[in-house]
């Protein structure tokens, strides 16, 4: 017996927070730190800010990893097929990455500006 998790955007201790590989969020809070910090007068975020993301802590990943292993096999089995066996797991709650970097730009005090630079690319418009 196995059972498979699909985790959707993951954040939480430990995470990558290196300039050139990290994901979103401590990317966006590297960012928004380091411009905080150096009083920048701009921050400018790749694409247009409109695609949306669903986010998740990692203790909740966790959690739900673990609940996912404790089913009876008999309500595994209810809730998945064969070739489609494993359980997305995310909050069915998502925001534009616009909302994300004002949340972050807030939350670490920076007072500057938060430009969109449409030129990069967006990504998938919408994960959720």
């Amino acid at each position: 017996d196995y059972r498979s998790v699909m985790p959707t955007n993951l954040y939480g201790p430990h995470d990558n927070f290196h300039p050139d590989n990290s994901h979103v969020i401590p990317a966006l809070l590297r960012r928004f730190h380091e411009a905080a910090q150096s009083h920048a007068p701009e921050v400018v975020v790749w694409g247009s800010g409109t695609p949306m993301r669903e986010f998740l802590h990692v203790d909740d990943m966790a959690a739900a990893s673990i609940h996912v292993m404790e089913l009876a096999r008999e309500v595994w089995q209810e809730n998945t097929a064969p070739m489609l066996s494993h359980i997305n797991v995310g909050t069915g709650v998502d925001c534009t990455i616009r909302e994300l970097a004002q949340t972050i730009a807030k939350v670490v005090g920076y007072q500057g500006r938060v430009v969109f630079d449409a030129a990069k690319p967006d990504g998938t418009p919408r994960k959720l």
